[in-house]
């Protein structure tokens, strides 16, 4: 059967039809993903005067998708690992399908409620399981990094393009923002099914024929963890039973910090109340590293957290997406309530954001070969800082050549950032924890953009009305890139290259320094 992918892993390579295919039905569920959310927000005021619904309502619409998406998603990271990346990304897909045509059945703000919310869930389970099929069915090297691009360009132009498509489907009638959803859901499920495929060989998820013409298997694991007891091949699933006292813990707080960053959006609002979920949700977080440490099989590896690359590139995500998501809030008032424009002109001048869904995988691959992910996540970081500070000083009468500076390099900042940031969030961690990693970032992505909303929010609110509130508030962004690309910038002495070291020699180094620790949290 001939390969759809050719060449080492090491050296150039070539993706034919196949492999092609594979890789537009992961980028299509990652763009559904981007462009669901982006649709939502732009139609939010329509939804309002058709259901009547009040202000918190509303905002708790959003909250809802924000809450389950953030809540499950590294559950839903090691569900991926342990019961299949294929299976968890057509079920939740599936489910993702159902609740997004139940949200356009809506007839009260409740029924919405319900279906963002289990929305969310099926996106936290969807997306590492998604991210994991991308780094497994492409070998690491040129051809990871060329997927890796694609796919990182795709999610980034879902959430610019669907600023636009959002204008275009309210205009319609709010409900279709919902409804075209369930359309492109049905496609990607179809082609899903019909493209990949489980490994029966070594219980991987691979699409048919891409495993790469010269490049070796990874050999086995031989050494143990402290977090975990069950060492096992690269790529093969771990065994042992579903750690589900760890589960619990974990999803509740999840869901419990979630919540407090969302009730951060007014800090007037109850304080002690929003103080309390935050205790409570950090005192379940040390019950789940406890249970972890007592586990056979634990749910999450605690051990890779100990990676401080990997600490530092989650940090920079966090960072990277609290910027943006507080910057895109900022230009949506700025644009709609200062300007008076229309969603569908707000829309159209946040477009050329999109620019990156072009730059990404033509030239981030390029720059990755040669500099390496983190170079050029820094890069993307101190571009970001830079774009956001140019629109600092915006005025009521600006022209848009005035603002076109600071977006086009926005644009170039998230083509250098995304890709990279995705690449890294996976370099040099086993295949089988794959998914777990993949959960990690899209934690922190998703927390960056709650907690980027929710500071924007309470500093605009703070310092007052119009222009000087905005520019106050514009200063959250600047400070949030800033501080990204300072993290970042502690780990520039690292090789330039790609990590050439296995996974499971890695895991195996790692091992002596860590059996006493296990020892003795068994003995504990």
């Amino acid at each position: 059967m001939p390969n759809t992918v050719t060449g080492s892993a090491g050296g150039s390579a070539r993706l034919t039809g196949r492999s092609w295919g594979v890789l537009l039905v992961l980028c299509g569920a990652i763009f559904l993903e981007g462009i669901d959310v982006a649709m939502l927000n732009v139609a939010l005021p329509s939804i309002r005067a058709d259901l009547g619904l009040s202000t918190g309502m509303l905002s708790g619409v959003v909250s809802a998708y924000v809450l389950g998406y953030g809540g499950f998603m590294l559950l839903g990271g090691r569900a991926a690992d342990l019961l299949g990346h294929r299976r968890m990304f057509v079920l939740w897909l599936v489910v993702f399908l159902a609740f997004s045509g139940l949200g356009g059945f809506a007839a009260g703000g409740w029924m919405l409620l319900v279906a963002r919310f289990v929305t969310g869930v099926a996106a936290a389970f969807m997306a590492p399981a998604g991210l994991a099929l991308v780094t497994s069915n492409f070998p690491e090297g040129p051809v990871r990094t060329k997927a890796l691009g694609v796919y990182a360009g795709t999610a980034a132009g879902g959430f610019s393009l669907g600023l636009v498509a959002g204008g275009l489907l309210t205009s319609l009638g709010w409900r279709w923002v919902f409804f075209a959803p369930v359309v492109l859901s049905a496609l990607i499920l179809v082609a899903a099914l019909a493209l990949l495929r489980e490994g029966a060989a070594t219980g991987t998820d691979t699409a048919p024929d891409t495993a790469p013409d010269t490049a070796p298997n990874t050999a086995p694991a031989t050494g143990t963890d402290a977090d975990t007891a069950v060492p096992g091949t690269v790529g093969e699933r771990p065994r042992g039973g579903f750690d589900l006292a760890g589960a619990l813990s974990l999803t509740a707080a999840m869901l419990l910090l979630v919540y407090g960053v969302v009730r951060l959006e007014h800090p007037g609002d109850g304080p002690g109340l929003t103080g309390a979920v935050f205790a409570a949700g950090l005192a379940l977080l040390g019950v789940f590293a406890a249970v972890e440490r007592r586990s056979a099989a634990p749910l999450v590896r605690l051990g890779i957290l100990r990676s401080a690359p990997l600490v530092r590139v989650n940090a920079a995500a966090l960072l990277f997406l609290a910027a943006f998501a507080g910057f895109q809030f900022l230009a949506t008032l700025y644009f709609q309530e200062v300007r008076g424009w229309s969603t569908l002109q707000t829309g159209l001048a946040m477009l050329v954001i999109g620019i990156d869904t072009v730059l990404a995988p033509v030239l981030t691959p390029r720059l990755v070969n040669r500099f390496g992910n983190v170079r050029v996540l820094f890069g993307g970081l101190v571009l970001a800082a830079a774009a956001y500070a140019l629109f600092l000083p915006v005025g009521k009468d600006w022209t848009y050549a005035a603002m076109l500076p600071a977006l086009l390099l926005l644009g170039l900042a998230f083509s250098l950032a995304y890709g990279p940031m995705t690449m890294a969030a996976t370099e040099g961690v086993a295949e089988d924890e794959h998914g777990l990693a993949g959960g990690l970032l899209y934690t922190s992505l998703q927390f960056g953009a709650a907690l980027g909303l929710s500071a924007v929010t309470a500093v605009n609110v703070g310092a007052g009305t119009g222009l000087t509130a905005l520019r106050s508030a514009l200063l959250v962004p600047v400070a949030a890139a800033a501080l990204g690309a300072l993290v970042l910038a502690f780990g520039l002495r690292a090789p330039t290259g790609r990590n050439v070291t296995p996974p499971t020699a890695s895991a195996a180094a790692e091992a002596p320094a860590e059996a006493p620790a296990e020892s003795a949290a068994t003995a504990a």
